[in-house]
C-alpha cells in the first residue's frame, strides 16, 4: 500500500513510498476481536521466568509465586459453576462447591512494574489451550460488548478458563458497572478472572489507591479477587539512557523512505485522523507496519484527543513498533493540567511506551 509520492529531493531507498496512518480506515469484523483476546504480539514470549524481579522490592518476587500457584490450580474442569446450565449460563445446575481460594487476582501497582507481562505469563501458564483463554484490555472488553452484544459477550466467554483484563478503566463509570455486571455472570459460569487496572480520576497515586478503588467499584464481585501489590519503579527507565531527543524532518522523512513497511505522517494531522477513527479499530490501523515516522510533534490540545493518542501508543507499544519523529519530545506531549489530572496515569504510560518505542526508533538512522 503506497500512500505518498517520493518526497522532492528524496529517492526512495524502499520498494514503495512510505505508507500513510491518515489513509488507512480499517474495519474490523466481531469475529476478529474475539480471535484477536490474546496477548499482544510483545508478550508473545514473556513467561514468568523471563520477569526479572527488581532485587530491591521483593512483593515482585512475591508475585510470581503466587501467581505460578494461581495457574496451576486452574488446571481441568471448572472449579466453580461446574454442572451443566442452560443458554447463557442460565438453568438449573446444581450448585457449585465453593471454591478453596478467591478465583481472581487483581495485580496492583504503578506503571512500568510489569504488571502486563505478569498478566500475559499467567495466561501462558494456565493449562488450557489458547480458545479457552482470553486476554485483553478493558476498553478492547468492552468493544467485543458493543460488537457482539452483552448476552452474546457472556455466552462467548463463559466456557473460557480464564479471562484477563489489563488495565481496567475505573475512571468510566457507565463502563465499569457493564463490565462489572459481565463479570459477574463470568463468575458464576466457573470463569476465573485476573486484571489489572488504572486509577480513578483525581488519584495520583501510581497505583497506592487502585486496589480499594478497584474493589469498590465492581462491587459484589471483590470477594473473588486476591489483590497483589507490585512495589517499583518504571523498568523501562530502570538503568537505561534518557530518551532520545527529536530528530529533524528531512531526517525523518529520508528514514521513512528507507525503511520497508515505514508510515511517514504529519503529527496534527494524524491526531486529527485518529478522531474518525473508532478506538477499537487502532489495532488494525497498525496492522504490518514496521515503523511510524512523525514530523511535526506537538503539545496535544485537548483531552479528548490526548485519550485517543494514548490508546495508539498502547497498540503500538504491544505490537512493538518503533517510533521516529521530529518536533517536541514526547515527554512534552501533555500539559501540566492533564499531567496532574484525573487521567495522568494513563498519559504517563504513553510517556513511558512512546520513550520506549523511540528508543527502538533510533535504529532506523543507521549511520545517518
Amino acid at each position: 500500500m503506497s500512500s505518498s509520492p517520493s518526497a522532492p529531493g528524496l529517492s526512495p531507498i524502499a520498494d514503495a513510498a512510505p505508507l500513510s496512518l491518515c489513509a488507512r480506515a480499517p474495519h474490523v469484523p466481531a469475529d476478529r476481536l474475539v480471535a484477536e483476546m490474546v496477548p499482544p504480539p510483545r508478550f508473545d514470549s514473556v513467561r514468568f521466568s523471563t520477569y526479572i524481579p527488581d532485587p530491591n522490592q521483593p512483593s515482585q518476587t512475591e508475585a510470581v509465586r503466587v501467581l505460578e500457584g494461581f495457574a496451576g490450580g486452574l488446571g481441568g474442569a471448572h472449579s466453580v459453576g461446574g454442572g451443566k446450565r442452560g443458554f447463557f449460563g442460565f438453568g438449573k445446575a446444581k450448585a457449585p462447591k465453593t471454591p478453596a481460594g478467591p478465583r481472581g487476582v487483581y495485580l496492583d501497582g504503578g506503571y512500568g512494574v510489569g504488571k502486563t507481562h505478569l498478566l500475559a505469563s499467567l495466561w501462558h501458564a494456565t493449562p488450557a489451550e489458547p480458545a479457552l483463554k482470553a486476554f485483553g484490555t478493558f476498553v478492547e472488553l468492552t468493544n467485543l460488548v458493543g460488537a457482539l452484544g452483552f448476552q452474546q459477550t457472556v455466552q462467548t466467554l463463559s466456557g473460557h478458563r480464564l479471562l484477563c483484563i489489563d488495565e481496567f478503566e475505573l475512571d468510566d463509570p457507565g463502563d465499569t458497572v457493564l463490565v462489572s455486571t459481565l463479570l459477574g455472570r463470568l463468575v458464576d459460569a466457573g470463569v476465573a478472572l485476573a486484571a489489572t487496572s488504572n486509577t480513578l480520576p483525581g488519584k495520583l497515586g501510581e497505583g497506592r489507591f487502585a486496589a480499594a478503588d478497584f474493589l469498590r467499584e465492581i462491587q459484589g464481585l471483590s470477594a473473588h479477587f486476591r489483590p497483589l501489590r507490585i512495589d517499583g519503579e518504571d523498568y523501562r527507565h530502570r538503568g537505561l539512557p534518557k530518551a532520545p531527543e527529536p530528530f529533524t524532518d528531512e531526517q525523518v522523512t529520508r528514514a521513512a523512505y528507507a525503511t520497508e513497511g515505514a508510515s511517514l505522517d504529519a503529527f496534527p494531522l494524524l491526531l486529527d485522523h485518529l478522531s474518525k477513527v473508532h478506538p477499537s479499530r487502532y489495532g488494525a490501523l497498525t496492522d504490518d507496519l514496521r515503523a511510524v515516522c512523525l514530523t511535526d510533534v506537538q503539545p496535544v490540545p485537548d483531552q479528548s484527543t490526548a485519550l485517543r493518542l494514548v490508546v495508539l501508543a498502547d497498540r503500538l507499544y504491544d505490537r512493538e513498533v518503533p517510533v521516529l519523529a521530529s518536533g517536541l519530545p514526547f515527554d512534552e506531549l501533555f500539559s501540566e493540567e492533564m499531567l496532574n489530572g484525573g487521567y495522568r496515569k494513563k498519559y504517563f504510560r504513553a510517556i513511558s511506551r512512546l520513550t520506549a518505542l523511540a528508543r527502538d526508533g533510533e535504529k532506523l538512522l543507521g549511520t545517518d
